[in-house]
């Protein structure tokens, strides 16, 4: 049954808060970005070139917007001006992330010249990486494929989020550089990383001097003709942004039917939190890299999934007029689902992440049911945009 109403933002804060107070008092290096748990339960921290840096200054973020509290804000600017030189970070696509999640927020609340100056610098940086011949930005350096093959040029769908960065860099200083680049990688991606039923793949590797497509794979997924379900998460939100910023109607209508198939897909549970891929062990689906069933007795799920589905539903439901109410109501349903106690943590326990269950990359083994701080930065967005909504 669709269910249009949510009334569990005041409890889901409240245990951000209490889980982020304690957060702060063992995450105080501030070259440390918390970013999951270790085995003994304690926060694992990742250095400044991780590409999950800017979550936890943009979580923080998210929770002073809702609480008005200094003390999150405070908490906010430091972490986010830690962050500072990776603006001249060319090393991989995620800076996007990095300083957009971080920066980004921060100018939303504090009017900051220098905040400005950092993105756009960061916007420099990352179109380093774009191709002219490609119409891409380079996701990764060389990298070799579960089976064997040496990916020179691969881009990841995940590359999708760094956009928004583009965009911005382009409204503030008036050169269309950046989001001409954002708008020809768009449509590289669409007309090369998605099937008939638009569901995407993870990696697409592509010939430096052709532009041609050299294979079509996964990194994180389960074959290369299976869905990852974070892949699709990706994909949804960042055509969504795609069309807020260009008003194109084919990024609008493409976001959609990405949404279509992760709501139909008969292999959704019933929560509406989806197995880290939608065709685990499925008949059908090779996986290239070891998998060994027996290892779990279960399917994990992905929560991060999950809060990044609901959100970029929430903003694209206002774009479709009525033919928007079913993607608000799945992603309702799906904060239900996070906030109910089987994903999110009871206080004191989860390593002070706020919800329990994501995958990282269960092919390289790391990850496996466990908080990622990702998870809680787009599920904390989300109950901010459904927030927002019931303004008006």
């Amino acid at each position: 049954m669709a269910v249009n109403t949510y009334t569990k933002q005041d409890h889901v804060f409240k245990v951000a808060e209490q889980q982020y107070s304690k957060m702060l008092e063992v995450a105080t290096d501030l070259t440390k970005y918390p970013r999951t748990s270790n085995p003994d339960g304690s926060v694992k921290y990742v250095g400044i070139e991780d590409w999950t840096g800017g979550f936890w200054p943009g979580s923080l973020w998210y929770v002073y917007e809702f609480t008005k509290n200094e003390k999150w804000k405070d908490a906010a600017v430091q972490w986010t001006e830690s962050l500072e030189s990776n603006q001249f970070n060319t090393r991989h696509h995620d800076i996007g992330f990095m300083m957009y999640c971080s920066y980004g927020n921060a100018l939303r609340h504090i009017n900051k010249p220098a905040y400005r100056d950092i993105l756009v610098q960061s916007a420099k940086s990352l179109i380093t990486r774009y191709d002219p011949v490609v119409k891409s930005i380079k996701s990764w350096n060389k990298k070799n494929s579960w089976d064997g093959k040496t990916w020179t040029f691969p881009v990841i769908i995940d590359n999708m989020m760094n956009l928004e960065l583009l965009f911005y860099a382009s409204k503030v200083t008036g050169d269309p550089v950046y989001k001409n680049i954002a708008i020809a990688h768009a449509e590289t991606t669409l007309k090369n990383h998605f099937r008939p039923d638009y569901s995407s793949y993870h990696v697409v590797d592509y010939d430096v001097n052709t532009g041609k497509v050299l294979h079509q794979q996964t990194n994180q997924g389960f074959s290369d003709n299976s869905q990852w379900a974070r892949g699709q998460a990706w994909a949804i939100y960042g055509f969504t942004v795609m069309y807020r910023e260009t008003r194109d109607p084919r990024y609008r209508d493409a976001a959609a039917k990405m949404a279509d198939f992760y709501i139909n897909h008969p292999n959704l549970p019933k929560d509406k939190i989806p197995y880290w891929d939608f065709n685990v062990g499925q008949e059908g689906y090779k996986a290239d890299w070891k998998y060994d069933p027996a290892k779990f007795s279960y399917i994990p799920r992905d929560a991060s999934a999950a809060a990044i589905t609901a959100s970029g539903l929430l903003e694209l439901a206002g774009y479709l007029g009525a033919e928007g109410k079913k993607y608000k109501s799945f992603a309702v349903e799906t904060l239900h689902s996070l906030s109910s106690p089987e994903y999110l943590a009871q206080p004191g326990t989860n390593s002070n992440f706020i919800l329990k269950h994501s995958t990282g990359s269960f092919p390289h083994h790391v990850e496996i049911d466990v908080p990622l701080v990702y998870a809680d930065y787009y599920f904390l967005e989300a109950l901010l945009r459904y927030k927002n909504l019931l303004k008006f």
